[in-house]
């Protein structure tokens, strides 16, 4: 894993580490608010779990725009590599590519789990909603 830490661009990925402790944190403490409430009223507590969703989104565009920014300095370094004549071996290139893939498979593997974690937070919510309207 650390090896993959670095080989993704140790900005990037502390980037979307820093992102991921954030959504996380994010989603459990308006879930945790959200049961605990007494109101019957649960949708602004709903909204801002929703934000949560919202920021794994954005951790997904992070890693997306860090494979860019990857994929635009492999493209220059073979851009200043064949203007000297060097000749560009494509398993080269090929590994180039897989290493800019790095940061965008945490994105959305970060996303993924923001997904998974207001989906379940939304329905336990809901949940205890309709149990305090029943009642």
């Amino acid at each position: 894993m650390e090896t993959l830490f670095f080989l993704g661009g140790p900005p990037y990925m502390a980037i979307l580490t820093l992102l991921l402790i954030a959504t996380t944190a994010w989603i459990i403490y308006h879930f945790i608010i959200a049961y605990r409430a007494d109101q019957t009223d649960m949708t602004t507590h709903l909204r801002k779990l929703g934000y949560g969703k919202t920021l794994g989104l954005f951790t997904m565009i992070v890693g997306i725009t860090g494979q860019m920014n990857g994929l635009y300095a492999m493209f220059s370094a073979i851009e200043k590599g064949t203007a000297k004549g060097a000749a560009i071996q494509p398993e080269l290139v090929f590994e180039g590519i897989k290493v800019t893939m790095i940061c965008t498979i945490y994105g959305i593997a970060i996303y993924l789990l923001s997904l998974l974690l207001w989906f379940v937070a939304s329905i336990l919510v809901e949940k205890k909603q309709a149990k305090q309207v029943s009642i």
